[in-house]
């Protein structure tokens, strides 16, 4: 009844039904864990952005990598804007994805170390190898607060850093490469400024992390699951169809074979009879 199993076309059906229902699965959980991932990091960027703001020199030293639990952590550093040692920062994205540059303001503390402070967007100018026109930095003695944020790379950032570039352009935000040009020691990761509000509006305040989505990876890990679910119910519909079909395919062809015995056949037999009898008989 169900010998048909065993052909070629469905021993071969079968076994990629076989493999498509573990594949499927994993696909869920692997939806499912940056389900999770996104949920928690929307949790650490929501807690560390109520945080009452601590001294950066609590949270960073030189060398020193900013871990992820203090990503998006408020932090306070108090000294004077090196404007001197400026940079920019190419192609980054402002709140209306425009693309242009962020303005990267050594700022020096007391006893000589430097934190890095991320002071906003800016447009760039026609010619992209041309310094843009950025606002001065505040003049004396300041005190800003910020996101703390990791040192750029181009393994977790997926920025090639390019070399080459027009004096005072850098592609990362990166206190290793800022502490080599300055000759000073530079604090780890660096600040997202947040205060005090720019003048004019400009440099562009860099926005708040997105904490309120979560994406649709749940729903893509469901659908996964149900997909593998999915997998043997149309494998059976499909060996009862196929089934189905044979056993009406016997039968038709059944019905349609030859009789014992009919008046075709019985002529048929008269025929051949007087054609072996003798002439004249």
């Amino acid at each position: 009844m169900y010998r048909f199993l065993l052909s070629r076309q469905w021993v071969i059906l079968t076994l990629i039904a076989l493999v498509l229902i573990p594949v499927m699965v994993e696909l869920g959980f692997w939806q499912f864990h940056r389900h999770e991932r996104r949920v928690s990091q929307n949790a650490l960027i929501a807690d560390n952005l109520r945080a009452e703001p601590v001294p950066v020199t609590e949270l960073t030293s030189p060398g020193h990598t900013v871990p992820r639990a203090d990503y998006w952590r408020r932090a306070t550093a108090t000294g004077t804007f090196d404007t001197a040692h400026e940079v920019v920062v190419r192609r980054r994205t402002n709140a209306d994805d425009r693309v242009g540059m962020h303005v990267l303001t050594p700022l020096v503390l007391d006893g000589g170390r430097v934190v890095l402070v991320n002071r906003g967007w800016v447009p760039a100018g026609p010619d992209q190898k041309a310094y843009p026109d950025v606002p001065p930095a505040p003049k004396g003695r300041v005190t800003v607060v910020g996101r703390l944020m990791a040192d750029q790379t181009t393994g977790s950032s997926g920025i090639k850093d390019l070399r080459g570039l027009p004096p005072r352009q850098v592609m990362l935000i990166n206190s290793g490469q800022q502490a080599e040009r300055l000759g000073r020691p530079v604090l780890g990761g660096y600040l997202e400024l947040t205060e005090p509000a720019p003048a004019g509006g400009s440099p562009e305040p860099i926005p708040d992390p997105d904490h309120e989505s979560i994406g649709a990876h749940m729903a893509y890990a469901v659908q996964w699951w149900l997909f593998a679910a999915g997998v043997p119910v149309g494998w059976v519909v499909l060996v009862r169809r196929e089934r189905h079909d044979r056993a009406a395919a016997s039968a038709a062809q059944a019905a349609d074979g030859p009789s014992d015995g009919g008046p075709g056949e019985a002529g048929s037999a008269e025929d051949a009879s007087a054609a072996r009898a003798p002439a004249g008989a």
